[in-house]
């Protein structure tokens, strides 16, 4: 009984351990960036996945529109409460509805545009307009940004393909062949 509770225990933890499933594509991308990335050749030379793996999941300069924030942490952030009082009928019904999703993903185009429909007009609403862009835009990981879409600068974010997070054990996959040789 010991045993099997202990297979069990191991095989949910070993499930635990990934952190995202990546098509053969996909992985091929990875690899790909992975032999190209020139502040990593310390870390290939050392065969340290660990290390590369910890490397991909640090920030980017690369910056993207983030998929779930919530209304409470933009009205949190700098707003101008004065705004949002004088806001029409017609704006503020569209504000509240979109407060309403709960989460708003702001790599949707239609979301973006209620953002620029309520936040229109004066330069103070303007500046409640660029308050809230800031609290939808974040910076990619170097994971992310291998598989991310677009420009990627402040003034025009990319489009998350992968939001996750790579880990150690599938690093080492992609680099070790079967047989036992560096691939990286």
């Amino acid at each position: 009984m010991k045993k099997l509770f202990c297979a069990l225990l191991l095989a949910a933890a070993s499930l635990a351990v990934f952190a995202v499933d990546l098509t053969p594509a996909q992985t091929a991308s990875l690899k790909a960036a992975i032999i190209a990335d020139s502040n990593l050749s310390a870390q290939k030379a050392t065969r340290d996945t660990q290390a590369i793996a910890n490397y991909l999941n640090t920030s980017s300069t690369f910056i993207v529109w983030r998929t779930a924030v919530s209304l409470d942490e933009i009205m949190r952030g700098a707003i101008d409460w004065t705004r949002v009082d004088n806001l029409s009928v017609g704006k503020a019904r569209v504000w509240d509805w979109m407060g309403r999703l709960g989460n708003l993903d702001c790599s949707k185009p239609n979301i973006r545009a209620g953002i620029d429909a309520v936040w229109v007009g004066t330069a103070a609403d303007l500046a409640v307009r660029a308050t809230v862009y800031a609290q939808c835009k974040r910076a990619a990981t170097r994971f992310e940004k291998v598989f991310a879409a677009g420009t990627g600068s402040d003034a025009t974010p990319g489009l998350l393909v992968i939001e996750a997070t790579i880990d150690e054990l599938t690093i080492r996959r992609l680099a070790w062949s079967d047989t036992g040789d560096w691939l990286l």
